[in-house]
């Protein structure tokens, strides 16, 4: 199988076994996969990856490995896991050991022993097959497009904001930068009673989340001071913090949504002064997203820049870095 291989920064499409398939474990065949801005970190040094990236796809399962016969009911619902064969499915990215205080807990995407789709330890889906535990599995409702479902798990860390902070309706956000990720919040935040309002750069980006309600500026050099009870930083950059900071009003909330590559250096004292509460947010539940997605309420197709093969990776990664550019698709 065709497999795309990422190391020192540079892109390779090697051909590679299919992958066997572990205990618990289902292999799905690709059906499509995207590009996200974490993928493009991993590329820039992130986490010294070296490997096969990628952890936001949609699949249909090829086979399972259950040979206790417990039949490795996932989340999604009931049956033998042989009922998962041939299903769409998308798939949480954590792969969490199942036994620790954290699993317990319902908090499997925090258990330390957790390996991470595309991530740490664990084989991305950019790649023909790809392997993941069939509690991880979600079957994708026939009411949501295959290149829309690509969407699910970016779209449940939207939603992880909802979990994580308690928004009273028509409650104002502000919500930085106007990438792939950002749309998404600002849309997700919006259905969910929010009064959102995005600043950005990209006017033609800005009206994606317009469409959906919410209310958009361009950022200039001079941003709103301590006007928003809650502020969230999707701007992907190492100013984008600072810059939330001091638009959040004295006792608010900034969730900080951005992944950047190195060291982000930030003035602490008007978080310190102001009390302001800072909340690191990532991966999220899938359930509300594939609501969400299922019911229309938020708009992907427009985020769809492009797509390539997987035999054309290299291209596809080039492209998702050009500035302006929002998903970039693998297909097999």
């Amino acid at each position: 199988m065709l497999t795309v291989h990422l190391e020192s920064g540079k892109v390779d499409v090697r051909d590679r076994p299919i992958p066997r398939i572990p205990r618990g474990f289902a292999r799905i065949r690709l059906l499509a996969a995207g590009i996200c801005s974490t993928d493009l970190e991993l590329q820039r040094g992130y986490y010294g990856f070296s490997g096969t990236p990628g952890h936001e796809f949609v699949g249909e399962v090829d086979a399972v490995n259950d040979e206790d016969g417990s039949g490795g009911v996932g989340s999604s619902g009931g049956g033998l896991s042989k009922a998962w064969i041939g299903r769409r499915v998308a798939g949480e990215i954590n792969l969490a050991c199942g036994k620790c205080d954290w699993c317990r807990r319902g908090l499997g995407r925090h258990c330390p022993h957790r390996t991470v789709l595309g991530i740490v330890k664990h084989p991305g889906a950019f790649q023909e097959f790809l392997t993941l535990p069939l509690v991880n599995l979600h079957a994708v409702p026939k009411t949501i497009p295959t290149d829309h479902a690509i969407f699910i798990e970016p779209v449940a860390a939207a939603c992880e904001i909802l979990d994580q902070v308690a928004i009273p309706q028509g409650q104002r956000v502000a919500v930085l930068g106007d990438g792939k990720l950002g749309l998404l919040v600002a849309q997700v935040l919006q259905a969910s009673g929010a009064r959102v309002h995005l600043f950005g750069r990209h006017r033609d980006k800005m009206r994606i989340a317009e469409q959906a309600g919410a209310t958009s500026e361009i950022a200039g050099k001079r941003l709103p001071q301590m006007e928003y009870p809650l502020v969230v930083d999707a701007t992907g950059s190492a100013e984008g913090l600072r810059s939330a900071i001091a638009m959040c009003e004295p006792r608010g909330t900034v969730v900080m949504k951005s992944t950047v590559h190195g060291l982000v250096k930030v003035d602490t004292a008007p978080a310190i002064v102001n009390e302001v509460t800072l909340i690191g947010s990532r991966c999220g539940r899938f359930e509300p997203a594939i609501k969400l997605l299922s019911r229309g309420k938020v708009r992907v197709e427009s985020l769809i820049s492009e797509e390539f093969p997987l035999s054309e990776a290299r291209k596809a990664f080039a492209r998702g870095a050009t500035k302006g550019i929002l998903k970039v698709l693998l297909r097999p």
